[in-house]
């Protein structure tokens, strides 16, 4: 894991462009799919849950409390991400151009190194955010794709048999 204590740091390439990835990161049914059920709405000032099972062991109720800090549209989505007792972070994906494709920098901070119940979140979430971003979501970008080329043969049926 990273050298910061207070963080968990992510850097990855994608192969997929920025608008394609800005959807994974802002639509509610697709959020879903590899982070948690959402209310999810891609507003500055917007308050929204995630919600997933609960994990009494470590302390989580299942429910993470968000609000939309920042969003510049492809380029940039800061979030609030609190447990709504001992936690309260901010979670930051900022999305580059790069070739055919999105760099995208993925920032979870404010973690509280002399707190033994967040070292141990830093430890669980820093293996399942660096899970989620590098297997979950470029499977989801490629079933996008292969969705879109399906879309895109229907379409040209259509066309044939007009």
């Amino acid at each position: 894991m990273d050298e910061d204590r207070h963080a968990i740091r992510l850097d990855q390439f994608l192969a997929h462009p920025p608008a394609k990835v800005w959807r994974v990161l802002t639509e509610p049914d697709l959020l879903a799919r590899w982070l948690m059920p959402t209310d999810f709405k891609p507003e500055v000032g917007h308050r929204f849950t995630f919600r997933t099972t609960p994990k009494p062991a470590t302390g989580f109720r299942g429910v993470v409390y968000c609000e939309v800090l920042e969003l510049e549209p492809e380029r940039l989505l800061k979030l609030s991400w609190s447990d709504g007792e001992r936690a309260d972070w901010t979670v930051t994906w900022r999305l580059r151009p790069e070739g055919r494709g999105t760099r995208l920098f993925f920032d979870h901070e404010g973690f509280d190194p002399d707190d033994a119940m967040q070292r141990m979140a830093r430890r669980i979430m820093g293996g399942g955010w660096r899970s989620t971003h590098e297997r979950t979501v470029p499977a989801l970008l490629d079933e996008m794709d292969e969705m879109d080329e399906m879309d895109e043969l229907d379409e040209l049926d259509e066309r044939a048999v007009r």
